[in-house]
């Protein structure tokens, strides 16, 4: 009877202990811990290329060729191979004397089941009988938006071995000398830096010179040199509890290395070489030139196979003449399945000057004219067959035949804000605009009075002080602004006369109307923002949307920069130091030694409410560059550990638990 009893209970306690854990263990949220290495780390006059490092469980290192950084830079690639639960690191170039090595694994290391990083780790170790341990850190940014680059090159040149201003370029002719790569958060850490003065670069390093050597490659230098300091030093480290609560603070002595804030704006230089890109025939009425920049002079074509004048072609060029498009204005031209074109056109030579080249061009259309034809014909049976149908059922016929108008897009809603600009995209370039033929109407007391108003386009300097919009593309030269000056809350009507409109190909457009109204002022708030901290250059500040977009931008006029008719919802800010005055954020030039045009972030969201004016005052420097984008406005990133934590955690709530990760 006892030993039933016995057996009865020992049963209850083992389900009792099932109980207390979630069905199929908890997931493990531990990163693998190293218990040895060969040569230990940090260990002076070491002559062996073999390194081994033990952990405490199996492991995997993920793109070790991409992660894995050895400084000084290695000719031949180290062999790095996971066996089990240890790494192995052969290098094959000789060991230099009396040197500093540092085997970054960044954040390769994650143990073989959950993929829990190890974090950021760095083995080292002196072939001398000292070894350096000064570090150096920072962030490496994308000029234009403040975005986290990762995985690029971090590296040192010591001041004194480039041999100061006179000796050449050493980002052009010798391998970075310490070197580092940047994290998801951008974030690098370079150790086993002896002390003294150095340079600072950045690099994407396409062809593993580790120096600056291919066009394109994604570069950022520092304009100042930086000297190595360390002190001691007192941090916080914090014990979470799970993904929400905090367990313990602990305050924990370690050596502060400086600079650790270093901050390095990434970009890719824009080539200043002039070639042609493409030429092309998509649409049989235009040919298309894309070269890789812009040119003050258009190529220059003459007809092989056929014939025109000067008036059968009308280029039109995007905003900075990198793009030219060549329409055919007569449709005997446009209806030659292959033309064959001499172009004269400029480019830059072997020597690096640019010269007019020749060349022998076929343009042929992507759709033969028998083809288009046959399609037309099909479109007009249709359209035929609608306009007996309506006529029987008694609407309103289209006499105009699919093809034969011109068929602008109005960019007009029903409701549009009190500084709107009414546009009209055209898909031809335009021979002729009938202003008589357009009007606007307002409505009063249920009456219907003429409203003036002005045309604006971007080819002409008679825009009626309107601001337009910048154009984007090519396109955009096809597009007419028509403003007036709405009064808010009020009702009006455009309209649009037929044969209003007659594009190159003497089409014509039909009748148009819309109405519309002006929104109140009442439903819109107005936001003041006073820059300062700037220093030289005008100021511009946008106002972004949660997808990083820009909204609406405005000048800082004498430090202010004002938005007015601004719907209610929640906005980001950005600005620009606008060096150059231009209106548009500029890239920089490594051989000019210019920087990118400095960016900002307002590090906080602004939500704008009905009826609001609100005043900002943003100091652009008062926080910290690598600190100022949103979190919400930058690109998801992977953190596998925080993941299996936040799994747990939710799965102790679900059992009524409570989660305490494990800590080493």
């Amino acid at each position: 009877m006892k030993k039933a009893l016995l057996f009865l209970l020992l049963i209850a306690f083992a389900g009792c202990a099932r109980m207390g854990q979630p069905d199929g263990g908890w997931y493990d949220d531990m990163p693998p811990r190293i218990l040895s290495s060969t040569p230990a780390d940090r260990s002076v006059g070491v002559d062996s290329k073999r390194i081994i490092i033990n952990f405490d469980e199996y492991i995997k290192l993920e793109n070790p060729t991409e992660k894995v950084v050895v400084s000084p830079p290695q000719k031949e690639p180290a062999e790095i191979k996971v066996q089990g639960r240890r790494i192995v690191v052969d290098l094959k170039d000789s060991l230099k004397p009396n040197t500093t090595y540092t085997i970054d694994f960044s954040d390769a290391i994650t143990d073989n089941n959950e993929g829990n990083p190890m974090g950021n780790y760095t083995y080292s170790f002196s072939t001398g009988s000292a070894i350096d341990t000064m570090e150096v850190g920072g962030y490496v940014m994308e000029a234009s938006n403040l975005e986290p680059v990762k995985g690029m090159l971090v590296g040192l040149y010591a001041v004194d071995e480039t041999a100061g201003e006179t000796a050449a370029d050493p980002f052009r002719t010798m391998a970075l000398q310490r070197i580092s790569r940047t994290d998801g958060n951008g974030h690098f850490v370079i150790k086993g830096v002896a002390n003294g003065t150095y340079k600072v670069y950045a690099l994407q390093d396409t062809d593993g010179d580790y120096m600056l050597t291919q066009r394109g490659e994604k570069l950022a230098f520092m304009d100042e040199t930086i000297a190595t300091s360390s002190k001691p030093d007192i941090r916080q480290d914090t014990v979470w509890v799970d993904s929400l609560h905090i367990g313990a603070i602990n305050r924990v002595g370690y050596t502060h290395f400086y600079p650790d804030d270093i901050v390095l704006r990434a970009f890719t230089e824009i080539s200043d070489e002039l070639y042609l890109m493409k030429s092309e025939r998509r649409d049989a009425d235009r040919l298309t030139f894309a070269f890789s920049r812009g040119y003050d002079r258009l190529p220059q074509l003459r007809p092989l196979n056929a014939a025109w004048g000067s008036g059968d072609l009308l280029a039109e060029t995007s905003l900075k003449n990198d793009t030219i498009v060549y329409w055919l204005r007569d449709t005997a031209l446009v209806n030659t399945d292959t033309l064959t074109v001499e172009a004269k056109y400029f480019a830059t030579d072997t020597l690096g000057n640019i010269e007019q080249l020749t060349d022998t061009i076929e343009f042929i259309s992507k759709i033969p004219y028998s083809r288009r034809m046959k399609d037309h014909q099909k479109m007009l049976e249709q359209w035929q067959k609608q306009q007996e149908r309506a006529a029987k059922q008694g609407k309103e016929v289209k006499y105009v035949p699919p093809g034969e108008a011109l068929e602008p897009r109005y960019r007009l809603t029903s409701e549009i804000d009190p500084n709107t600009l009414i546009e009209i995209d055209f898909p031809v370039p335009l021979q002729q605009v009938d202003t008589t033929r357009l009007h606007i109407y307002a409505k009063k007391d249920s009456l219907w009075y003429n409203v003036g108003f002005k045309i604006a386009d971007y080819g002409s300097d008679n825009a009626g002080n309107a601001k337009l919009p910048k154009p984007a593309s090519i396109a955009d030269k096809r597009r007419l602004f028509v403003q007036a000056a709405w009064t808010p809350g009020t009702e009006y009507s455009f309209e649009v006369d037929s044969a209003a409109f007659t594009d190159i190909y003497k089409h014509v457009s039909q009748k148009f109307k819309k109405g519309f109204r002006v929104r109140g002022k009442e439903e819109y708030a107005t936001l003041f923002v006073n820059v300062s901290g700037a220093g030289e250059g005008d100021v511009i500040v946008q106002l972004l949307s949660a997808s990083d977009k820009v909204l609406k931008e405005e000048k800082a006029i004498g430090g202010t920069a004002e938005f007015y008719y601004l719907r209610p919802g929640t906005y980001n800010m950005r600005a620009f130091v606008d060096s150059n005055g231009n209106g548009e954020w500029d890239n920089g030039c490594y051989d000019e030694q210019r920087q990118p045009e400095m960016v900002y972030y307002y590090p906080r969201e602004l939500e704008v409410r009905e009826r609001w004016d609100m005043t900002e005052n943003w100091n652009l420097t008062a926080t910290p560059a690598y600190r100022q984008k949103p979190t919400g406005l930058m690109k998801e990133k992977n953190d596998s550990l925080r993941r299996a934590r936040n799994q747990n955690a939710e799965r102790a709530r679900k059992l009524g638990k409570t989660y305490v990760p494990q800590q080493r």
